[in-house]
């Protein structure tokens, strides 16, 4: 199936967002998005570079054992980093061919504030605590943290797309990464 991607996700969010990025970079495919909840075989909660990218790699990684003939698998994992005791939010992304070759992307980052903060140390999720404090329900399908702290300058469509480009980039240009 040379032009199904699998998604490791069945968040409405993040399955547009691989949908966006592919047709950024190949407006002339025609593809076809298959959702899959992946597991990602790490926290509910990652915490690191480390984890949030193994995250996205497991993630990836379980589509391609589930859909075995798709032309790409993608993962994608929010996280977040701690530096210097301030929380910030970032997520990876991971993409993987069905010849084996592999991308990864990053978003761009942002600090958390006080209240979110709290709730994520005291092991609350990113989104639950984002609920929390913005007085919502299921943030996590829909704007997110980012949503609500830009007022939805930068939208969570916004913050993940670059970085599916990103792990696309040895896709655009393979013959310098593989």
């Amino acid at each position: 199936m040379s032009n199904v991607v699998v998604i490791g996700s069945t968040n409405p969010v993040k399955i547009a967002v691989v949908e966006a990025g592919f047709k950024k970079v190949f407006p002339d495919k025609d593809f076809v998005f298959v959702s899959h909840k992946a597991a990602s075989g790490v926290p509910d909660q990652p915490i690191g570079i480390e984890e949030t990218k193994r995250g996205a790699r497991n993630r990836a990684l379980s589509c391609k054992a589930e859909f075995g003939d798709a032309a790409y698998y993608v993962g994608l994992e929010g996280g977040i980093e701690i530096i210097e005791n301030e929380y910030w939010v970032s997520a990876w992304m991971c993409v993987l061919n069905n010849k084996g070759e592999v991308g990864y992307g990053r978003t761009s980052a942002f600090m958390l504030p006080p209240a979110i903060t709290t709730l994520v140390k005291s092991g609350n999720e990113l989104a639950a605590a984002t609920d929390v404090v913005f007085n919502d329900t299921n943030s996590g399908q829909k704007g997110g943290a980012v949503g609500f702290l830009t007022n939805d300058i930068v939208t969570r469509t916004d913050f993940y797309t670059d970085a599916i480009v990103f792990a696309l980039i040895p896709f655009i240009k393979n013959s310098l990464y593989n």
